[in-house]
């Protein structure tokens, strides 16, 4: 498997190569473009990295010389991971952070906000670039949209059993993705709206771990029916009319849980005995060695919340201690940013980039920052997890297509032209951001949780707040603890509770419950095809909600 026939060893396909460059700077800037348009337009992101796979896969197909490359599915890989990195680096990294200054009526902190925020996600994919395949995040987690990647590559390469298999939750996937359900069905009375089915949650049910995802799908459903559960004389003291978020509920939970889980990390990576030593030995990645990267971020981390704070003019805004205080905090905040946001979707392919950085900014303003370094706090914070655990999906799928490490210098060599091809995207993503940020904001083009951020500066902390926070920090705290940092149940159900969507812990839970089913009618071979199923499912969904987006912009007009 390790050596050509001829027994040269193998060689990884290089992302500078001629042809498969020009292929990668093309869907790159495609990327880029999608990812800011999907933002300003729907508030989120699609995740492209499928349709690089098939613009591959697709012109391999050309019976030409120069496309014959595009057969390799290493290339296909090269090509996934800089479309989606290109997605998300100009959508969630760049363009969101920048669009806070200018909600606040500071067009002149958009530049160093744009400058702050690109080197904050160029750091960040790197760190976990040289984090991937450790004990804190291992190579076997879950990144249920890298195995749906490397899935559809693998299909699109083998054809056979796995294939028709994969194109059977692929079309599971996209039906399914069409149907829409009166929100009444799900207890909403009275209510006339219809909710899709979000089936990348039910196909991640199958791939990631069960205490996770159960968690997850709880803090989902709890969120989504806090009206109906907390809306009552019972709790109207704690939780005003039900609602969680105006009681602070699932921030003070997150805060509690992700301090827990920077602990555990650091447990994990200063305690040694023989057992880890052992463990150490069987990841790719030492301890040692991610001490180290951490060391890094945490030097990088602080030059770039300096930087911004220098370019931004906050030297003239805050005391010496204040601006001192924003730059440890800021580098802190994209720290526990940067690693929640890295676990949460190591186990279940969701992550609450947007919910944290809010987190982040409730806290500034307790601490007491004034405006101008709170816009560029939260851009900062929010810039950090997107690319990081994107970065993560990319490298899981390419850990799985070159065979799960069993070369290891062909592995280090793909991983290596992997973070090439990333980089080269968020340049790209960067010029593209830098050249068309402009147009978007004099349309009035914003990415919708820029308001949200915009109006909690603005309006201020109303008192109680750190009360609120600290009392629901306990129990998120607990719970996270109970769990152990191979669980991260804490973290996890916090994410649930940050967002707001129903009909996904429905999904998640049905899902569960399926591959319980699965596993007990299949005893322990049906693994390899219930993954294959489900990464169809994720991909069916994922192509599915892109076309869709992109066809509900282009009608709108």
């Amino acid at each position: 498997m390790t050596h050509h026939h001829d027994g040269a060893p193998k060689r990884h396909p290089s992302l500078f190569e001629p042809a498969t460059l020009l292929l990668i700077a093309v869907l790159c800037v495609f990327g880029a473009i999608i990812g800011m348009q999907l933002l300003v337009s729907l508030g989120i992101t699609a995740n492209t990295s499928l349709i690089g796979a098939l613009a591959a896969m697709a012109l391999a197909r050309i019976p030409l010389a120069m496309f014959a490359r595009y057969r390799s599915i290493h290339v296909q890989n090269l090509a996934q991971s800089a479309i989606s990195s290109a997605t998300f680096g100009a959508a969630n990294s760049l363009l969101l952070p920048v669009g806070i200054p200018w909600l606040l009526g500071r067009p002149d902190l958009v530049l160093p906000m744009l400058a702050g925020a690109f080197f904050a996600m160029l750091l960040d994919a790197y760190l976990l670039y040289r984090m991937f395949d450790s004990r804190v995040f291992p190579a076997t987690g879950a990144w249920p949209p890298g195995v749906a990647a490397a899935e559809a590559i693998k299909a699109g390469d083998e054809g056979g059993r796995k294939a028709a298999l994969m194109g059977v939750g692929f079309a599971t996937g996209v039906a399914a993705s069409f149907v829409k359900i009166p929100l009444a069905w799900i207890g909403f009375a009275g209510s006339t709206a219809l909710t899709g089915i979000p089936m990348s949650a039910f196909g991640v049910a199958f791939i990631g771990n069960i205490w996770a995802l159960g968690m997850f799908g709880i803090g989902l459903l709890l969120r989504g029916y806090s009206g109906q559960i907390f809306g009552g004389p019972m709790f109207a003291s704690i939780i005003p009319k039900g609602d969680l978020m105006a009681a602070y509920i699932p921030h003070g939970f997150m805060i509690g849980a992700g301090l827990v889980a920077l602990i555990q990390v650091g447990l994990l990576l200063f305690r040694r005995n023989e057992a880890q030593r052992q463990a150490d030995a069987s990841a790719g990645v030492s301890d040692k060695e991610v001490r180290r990267a951490l060391g890094l971020g945490t030097i990088g981390y602080l030059v770039i919340a300096v930087f911004i704070a220098i370019v931004g003019g906050l030297t003239s805004e805050m005391s010496m201690g204040m601006l001192l205080l924003f730059v440890l905090y800021a580098a802190f905040a994209a720290y526990v940013h940067e690693l929640i946001v890295g676990l949460a979707a190591m186990h279940s392919g969701w992550f609450p980039a947007f919910a944290v950085a809010l987190i982040t900014l409730i806290i500034g303003m307790l601490i007491g920052f004034p405006m101008p370094a709170l816009a560029l706090l939260v851009g900062f914070s929010a810039a950090t997890g997107p690319a990081f655990a994107d970065m993560g999906y990319d490298l899981k799928a390419g850990y799985l297509l070159r065979g799960n490490g069993v070369d290891p210098a062909f592995e280090r060599d793909g991983r290596r032209q992997q973070l090439f091809a990333a980089m080269f995207a968020f340049v790209v993503a960067g010029l593209v951001v830098l050249l068309s940020y402009q147009s978007y904001f004099d349309q009035n083009l914003i990415a919708p949780v820029d308001k949200v951020y915009a109006a909690t500066i603005k309006a201020g902390v109303a008192p109680g707040v750190a009360w609120q926070l600290f009392l629901w920090a306990i129990p998120g705290a607990v719970l996270q603890f109970i769990g152990g940092p191979r669980r991260q149940i804490g973290v996890l159900f916090a994410t649930g509770l940050l967002i707001s969507f129903p009909m996904a812990g429905w999904a998640v839970l049905a899902g569960i419950l399926c591959r319980l089913i699965w596993e007990k009618l299949r005893g322990a071979g049906g693994e390899g095809d219930m993954e294959v199923f489900a990464a169809g499912i994720i991909a069916g969904d994922a192509i599915f909600s892109f076309f869709d987006s992109v066809s509900k912009n282009v009608f709108k007009r």
